[in-house]
């Protein structure tokens, strides 16, 4: 793979095809090479303005617009260090942020400038606010400033913390650039394609997107956020050929009401990660969209294992410039057949596998070791040579003896048609061990039973997968990512009870 520099290559372009369109937004706007690069000097400029220098870090707390799509590029081409955060993130992990990357300045949007206002950690130079969303005139003066380095820091973006505070990933430019030639390999890109980026431009789904229309000859349609009504409408209008999908994203679509727009759009390819088994062949079939599940980590530059041949179940094969392995807790590499172990990643490009996470010693050694980096994700190797997902390491329970894995019974729990999701977790049971306690988010109009969704559950999950406690939630706590944050769930939930018959012990 040629690396060729973001930063570069995007000044470059503005130059020699100034008027082609990079982006437009769901309302219309659209912004050429040209006017974004004007705007992303404007932003550099003000930024310097307010005593940011290059190798600063500048946490960005903006929703998805045209405005920040020109500051994240300024920060990129001036080695300014772009921190990605949350606009939903408040309290301690807010001041986590903060403190972690020693913020020289923060960047909002209006309404939430009291939020970073009132936070216990203040970026050094203070809050800048994003007044409009729209993309800013050319400086009068152009700033001054070295166009950053492949190699360079170009941000610390947070990893998920599903179960504990968020570690800063030290993403480069060139982790972007790979990055975004994952995109290019998994959707089959041709020259004209459009991508809908309704993820947010704060999470490596969106800012690998953001950066797609240098490498290649494609646009990118911009939604200010996900919105499942609105979705199919969005997509049709602007033409949008690819759709990213996260976390439950599919799920939700294909509980949305049947519409002649389910049809009626030009969208090849669903790439993304998080497919379910039980809903990959629905959506094909409902939507007439071939769906690539994709496997990956901020840490290897977002995308490293795609499933292109369509089995049902498995994230695939690794891309051309990573290799896997399968290893076990004595180090033991695994093969088909072998069972379950850690997912372990190398790469053949220097500079595909993150060199650490920021002002975290001991989580670095952790994860980057000897024969390469560690996940903490579980995968086993099928007899076809594809790679199997089955959640995180430790994010199972232990249940009347036996090792009981959240993600093999939330994907069946949510496929109960008033389930829009579910959630779950491990609480002490009266005697050693743990039970299931099963969090659920039901569909939008919907009022289920958690008796009734106990029922449907026992002849679809064994014995001891069996939730002894249902919860019902309005709304997950998540990462940018749609990941639910379960160590952000209620701790003593109003819950329903499964009961329960307990053998007496005999002597």
């Amino acid at each position: 793979m040629n690396i060729q520099g973001l930063a570069k290559t995007f000044i470059e372009q503005a130059q020699k095809t100034p008027d082609r369109v990079f982006a437009r937004t769901t309302d219309g706007t659209v912004l050429s090479f040209r006017a974004l690069s004007d705007a992303a000097d404007a932003m550099i400029a003000w930024l310097a303005e307010h005593g940011v220098r290059p190798g600063d870090t500048v946490a960005v707390m903006t929703r998805n617009s045209p405005a920040t799509l020109a500051l994240v590029h300024g920060l990129l081409r001036s080695g300014m260090i772009w921190v990605p955060v949350n606009p939903a993130l408040v309290g301690d992990g807010l001041v986590h942020a903060i403190r972690l990357v020693d913020a020289a300045i923060a960047v909002c949007d209006p309404e939430l400038e009291a939020t970073l206002a009132a936070c216990e950690a203040q970026p050094r130079e203070g809050i800048l606010v994003l007044h409009s969303r729209d993309l800013p005139a050319a400086p009068a003066m152009r700033p001054a400033f070295e166009v950053a380095e492949p190699t360079g820091l170009a941000s610390i973006m947070f990893t998920s913390g599903t179960t504990g505070p968020a570690k800063g990933v030290r993403v480069t430019q060139t982790m972007l650039e790979i990055a975004a030639r994952g995109v290019e390999e998994v959707g089959r890109l041709q020259d004209g394609d459009n991508l809908f980026m309704w993820e947010p431009i704060y999470h490596v789904g969106g800012a690998q997107v953001m950066v797609l229309p240098i490498l290649r000859d494609v646009s990118l349609t911009i939604a200010e956020k996900f919105s499942a009504s609105r979705f199919w409408r969005e997509v049709s209008e602007a033409g949008c050929t690819h759709i990213h999908h996260l976390g439950g994203i599919l799920q939700i679509l294909l509980k949305q009401p049947p519409s002649d727009l389910d049809r009626s759009h030009g969208v090849r390819i669903a790439w993304g990660g998080g497919c379910p088994a039980s809903a990959w062949r629905d959506f094909e079939d409902r939507f007439g969209i071939t769906i690539t599940e994709c496997y990956g980590q901020t840490e290897a530059s977002s995308i490293s294992c795609a499933n292109s041949e369509g089995i049902v179940g498995a994230i695939g094969r690794p891309l051309p410039w990573f290799d896997f392995k399968v290893k076990d807790e004595a180090g033991r590499i695994l093969g088909p057949g072998d069972g379950r172990g850690e997912i372990v990643i190398t790469s053949t490009i220097e500079g595909a596998i993150f060199a650490g996470y920021h002002n975290a010693p001991e989580a670095t050694a952790k994860a980057l070791q000897a024969d390469g980096f560690h996940t903490g994700d579980t995968g086993s190797w099928g007899e076809d040579g594809m790679l199997r997902f089955h959640g995180r390491v430790g994010d199972s329970v232990r249940c009347k003896g036996e090792n009981v894995s959240a993600h093999e019974v939330e994907s069946v729990a949510n496929r109960h048609p008033q389930i829009e999701e579910s959630a779950m977790v491990g609480v002490p049971a009266e005697i050693g061990e743990y039970d299931i306690q099963l969090f659920v988010r039901p569909t939008p109009g919907s009022t289920p039973d958690a008796e009734a969704i106990s029922i449907w559950l026992r002849d679809k999950l064994a014995p001891y997968q069996q939730p002894r406690f249902i919860a019902f939630i309005d709304e997950f706590p998540k990462t940018p990512s749609q990941r639910i944050r379960k160590h952000l769930l209620p701790k003593a939930p109003d819950r329903w009870e499964r009961a329960t018959t307990r053998k007496a012990s005999t002597v």
